[in-house]
């Protein structure tokens, strides 16, 4: 008997894995060694056509004291902390509204989330369109009377890292708003009556019992904005492809250019290995919050 449970719990264990086989051949076949590939890659200089010849480290030497790449880094972190910041007030300010009885509210729900759905290379065609000089955003500040403010509003270089920062926000802000009204539901009502019994105020209610409850949104959502900040390519390529100059350029956008563009597949691969670790480092940080949040 012992032997034929042996027998049958091999024969599960081997179904079983003919189900996930196929999963793990694509991510170890596909991911896992696309990224142990880049990485190899990162040690040469190679333009991709000619024989490639190993450098060692020398492309991270380069990286680090390349202006660029700082200059990339630190809008990106611009970018990240913009839009999530706003993206997370604004996604709650709505969530709150939009949580009260009032007519057309399963229509107002919708408009906010249709840019969610839309593709980034719409939205970035549609805005490259609004944000021209004589464009649809200066026509109508120059029709509420605002003449003074008519930027050129991507090709100015002090401006139109902002102007992705607003792009980014209208197409994402949506997704703040859907789980902050799924999360709003999970929120513990005899807090709530308790508080209003204490005369607690509108704004003190939400201040000091909603938003606390909300911990777990509000993690979950910064570490997908950061991730998603860090990964942002195409709307800054199909928008101002990382000018005027350098003020928007990205770590994506860098790299594509190194890799694709000027065939310094080497360098491209070693900046890709460095926005992977940052990833990672700022993945596992802040699932080491999420964790302690939920402790405390």
């Amino acid at each position: 008997m012992a032997g034929v449970r042996t027998r049958a719990r091999t024969w599960n264990w081997l179904t079983a894995l003919s189900y996930v086989a196929p999963a793990l051949i694509l991510i170890g076949g596909i991911s896992y060694f696309a990224v142990g590939y880049n990485v190899w890659l990162s040690t040469l200089t190679w333009d991709g056509v000619s024989a490639a010849k190993p450098v060692g480290a020398a492309n991270y030497r380069m990286l680090l004291a390349d202006p660029v790449f700082w200059g990339a880094l630190r809008n990106v972190a611009i970018f990240g902390v913009l839009t999530v910041t706003i993206q997370l007030a604004l996604g709650l300010l709505l969530a709150l509204v939009l949580s009260n009885p009032m007519w057309g509210r399963g229509i107002y729900k919708a408009l906010v989330f249709v840019p969610v759905v839309l593709a980034p290379a719409a939205v970035a065609t549609a805005f490259r369109q609004f944000l021209r000089p004589d464009g649809q955003m200066n026509q109508l500040l120059e029709g509420i009377g605002v003449t003074w403010l008519q930027p050129a509003w991507l090709a100015d270089p002090q401006i139109a890292l902002y102007a992705l920062v607003g792009v980014n926000i209208f197409q994402w802000t949506g997704f703040s708003f859907l789980l902050y009204q799924s999360a709003l539901s999970q929120v513990d009502t005899h807090s709530l009556e308790a508080a209003q019994l204490d005369g607690a105020s509108t704004l003190g209610t939400v201040w000091h019992v909603v938003i606390p409850q909300l911990k777990g949104t509000h993690l979950t959502l910064i570490l997908a904005g950061v991730i998603g900040s860090l990964k942002t390519f195409d709307l800054v390529f199909l928008l101002t492809g990382g000018g005027p100059g350098r003020s928007t350029e990205f770590l994506t956008t860098y790299i594509h250019k190194q890799g694709i563009v000027q065939f310094h597949v080497g360098y491209g691969a070693a900046l890709s290995v460095v926005l992977l670790v940052l990833a990672l480092l700022l993945t596992w940080a802040q699932a080491k919050l999420y964790r302690l949040g939920k402790d405390t």
